[in-house]
């Protein structure tokens, strides 16, 4: 008798030291909480930047922070993101992939009382979507196509020589690029209108001049096509309409390949871009793209944490847009962050001063 109470003893001491060691999964410390990050890829470098803004400004805070990155497939995603809902987290933020791909996910969000906020890509066709963080999209469409009437100067355009150009637009599955290539349309079409800038390709429609999943090499094979489709005689590309700095250098890689920037009368064209990545920053400055909208992702992230934290205090949710952003389902009340035009003239003002990138990163 005296050997079983020993062994009993034993076994519920090693049970205790067990449970207080985190040997029991339920054990685990989620400090005020734990939140689900959802990120579309880790091999771009601004999502990386995104998601760990996010992570830090939360667990400064106090919180676990379950960081998840779905190397741009949507099955994987749609996996992470039920793993987390099992999980019992407290908030989800999605960075989506398919804005439209995830409505069962965001229906079991709600039914288990997970508030959901679409980071920086609209979550579409779903009522299940409680707030959209992002920066005003339409106005940093407005400001790609700033960039081309700068930079090419349109406002002195004539129709006896008429500025040529291509469009280039974001992934046709992200409602992002619709405000995107909206607001760079609404810029461009009076020059269109008025004749002073030509499009020889024909190739205006969103959906004809998107790029699947924002890839970088479908955007250097369209270029390349069209280079050798419209542009194989006399005619010279003048400007570029790019939404993003990875498509943007890729068409510039097309160019460069067949003598632009290198041969008497065929300049680099002018390219805009978004998101004010290293390299980009790099090209900018040794004078090839011309250049990019930062949307400073700690701004973004900075925001977002607030949110959350706001959100887990039972807080009233203030300073929100609640009439621009339609998802199909609602209008997803929507906190929106404000971007900056970058060149070469302010670019170390913007970008190596405020910290976003070491002077170093860049080559300066």
């Amino acid at each position: 008798m005296s050997k079983k109470i020993v062994s009993i003893v034993l076994a519920l001491i090693i049970a205790v030291v067990f449970i207080g060691c985190g040997g029991g999964q339920k054990s685990q410390d989620t400090g005020k909480g734990l939140i689900g990050v959802v990120m579309p890829t880790r091999s771009e470098e601004r999502w990386n930047k995104d998601g760990e803004a996010v992570k830090a400004g939360l667990e400064r805070l106090g919180y676990v922070v379950d960081l998840q990155f779905s190397d741009d497939d949507i099955p994987t995603q749609v996996r992470q993101i039920d793993d987390m809902i099992t999980k019992g987290v407290k908030v989800l933020v999605i960075a989506s992939i398919d804005g439209s791909a995830l409505s069962n996910q965001l229906a079991n969000a709600s039914a288990a009382g997970i508030p959901v906020i679409a980071y920086d890509r609209l979550l579409m066709q779903s009522p299940n979507v409680d707030y959209y963080v992002s920066f005003d999209n339409y106005k940093v469409g407005l400001q790609m196509g700033d960039i081309l009437i700068t930079g090419l100067n349109l406002n002195q355009a004539t129709t006896a020589k008429p500025v040529v150009i291509e469009l280039f637009a974001g992934s046709p599955d992200d409602n992002n690029s619709v405000g995107f290539y909206q607001g760079a349309m609404d810029r461009l079409q009076p020059f269109m209108d008025k004749g002073v800038v030509r499009i020889p390709s024909g190739q205006i429609d969103r959906a004809v001049v998107g790029t699947l999943r924002w890839d970088a090499a479908e955007a250097q094979k369209r270029m390349e096509n069209l280079l050798s489709a419209f542009y194989s005689g006399s005619e010279v590309l003048d400007g570029i309409l790019s939404p993003y700095d990875p498509l943007s250098l890729a068409c510039l890689e097309a160019c460069k390949a067949v003598g632009y920037g290198s041969t008497p009368g065929k300049p680099l064209p002018v390219v805009g871009g978004q998101d004010c990545i290293v390299a980009s920053c790099k090209s900018i400055l040794a004078g090839e793209q011309y250049a990019t909208v930062l949307k400073d992702t700690r701004s973004l992230g900075a925001a977002t944490v607030v949110l959350i934290d706001d959100i887990m205090q039972g807080k009233a949710i203030t300073g929100l847009d609640t009439s621009s952003y339609n998802n199909g389902a609602k209008i997803v009340p929507s906190l929106l962050l404000d971007s900056v035009i970058v060149t070469k003239d302010n670019l170390k003002e913007a970008v190596v001063d405020t910290g976003y990138h070491s002077a170093s990163e860049i080559g300066l």
